[in-house]
């Protein structure tokens, strides 16, 4: 009995130490398996390209505002812009920046305010009660603030908040 333990113990010594000079070659052979795969994907031609953006309008060409009803915004710094609506359209306008008229589309926000963007040359107008303001969303610089239309320079200013009244 203790010859077949002591064979049985040499057998399985042999066996470890042979998995053990050949486990490291195995595993080298794999990892260069591996990295010859892995290249042969890499130069595997792109996929298709992804699908056109949904149309919103704004490569429709200069818009059309013979029909529309027009506001002129004097702003700071001596800017001055134009707004056209259209009563049939909500959901766009038109806007005439310097000697360029864009067409902006309405994005929806949850503040009431009124939010018109043209992603393609970067414009973003976004109006409230009080006053407009013109964005290059695309460089994040204001083209024009303080905007307001001449019923917008009637509106009285809001009062001064009174220090006494706050406590």
């Amino acid at each position: 009995m203790r010859k077949s333990l002591s064979t049985s113990l040499s057998a399985l010594m042999l066996l470890c130490a042979s998995l053990a000079v050949v486990a490291p070659q195995v595993q080298a052979q794999t990892s260069t398996t591996a990295k010859k795969t892995t290249k042969k994907a890499v130069k595997k031609p792109a996929a298709k390209a992804a699908p056109a953006e949904v149309d919103d309008g704004e490569d429709e060409g200069t818009p059309d505002v013979k029909t529309a009803v027009s506001v002129d915004y004097k702003c700071e710094l001596g800017n001055s812009l134009t707004i056209y609506t259209n009563a049939d359209d909500d959901k766009h306008i038109a806007l005439r920046w310097g000697k360029t008229l864009h067409r902006l589309t309405r994005v929806p926000t949850t503040t009431g305010a009124n939010r018109f963007e043209n992603r393609k040359y970067g414009l973003l107008w976004i109006g409230i009660p009080a006053k407009g303001i013109l964005l290059d969303s695309k460089s994040g610089h204001q083209l024009a603030n303080e905007c307001k239309s001449a019923a917008q320079e009637e509106m009285p200013a809001p009062a001064p908040a009174d220090p006494a009244n706050s406590l």
